[in-house]
């Protein structure tokens, strides 16, 4: 089974949790940072999990710290720009299949008499590029049911539950 770590599912909560609330002007993007008690008792994730998710985060330049009485964490980019496989290259490394494929960060013993040795890179290739095609704005509108999404013409002024 292939299956994400549990910190680049936390990671992708964090992301979701700096973009709510407090949005600069004409932007996505946090105007206040985000302390890491504060990330951490809003998603229920541990303060700790919470803080080594950020420094991981922080290091990929997906968000950004601010020092001081203000300081705390925000977003670098908006979530329409963010798309799934930087977090997952951010939390767990390259996203590599096995150890032969193109970027993989362990290697394998037997790769000199293997049969398949490199025909991985085009199934990681196409995993690589769908995960590329789904950015975290799309997880987070998947989150909300399509009952209750305004019609993508709908006036902001008018609030109205969306009829399917």
């Amino acid at each position: 089974m292939l299956r994400l770590s549990k910190l680049t599912d936390y990671a992708v909560v964090v992301l979701v949790r700096l973009s709510q609330g407090g949005e600069a002007p004409g932007t996505n993007l946090q105007a206040s940072p985000q302390t890491s008690p504060g990330i951490a008792s809003t998603t229920g994730i541990p303060e700790p999990t919470v803080a080594k998710v950020l420094k991981a985060l922080a290091n990929a330049h997906l968000v950004a710290s601010q020092r001081g009485a203000r300081g705390g964490y925000r977003l670098t980019r908006a979530l329409h720009d963010i798309p799934v496989s930087d977090v997952i290259a951010a939390i767990d490394g390259p996203i590599a299949l096995t150890a032969c494929v193109e970027g993989s960060l362990s290697t394998c013993e037997s790769s000199r008499l293997c049969p398949v040795a490199g025909r991985w890179d085009p199934v990681n290739a196409a995993i690589q590029s769908a995960l590329s095609g789904i950015t975290l704005a799309d997880m987070q509108e998947a989150a909300i049911p399509r009952a209750f999404r305004l019609p993508a013409d709908a006036s902001a002024s008018t609030p109205h539950l969306a009829a399917e």
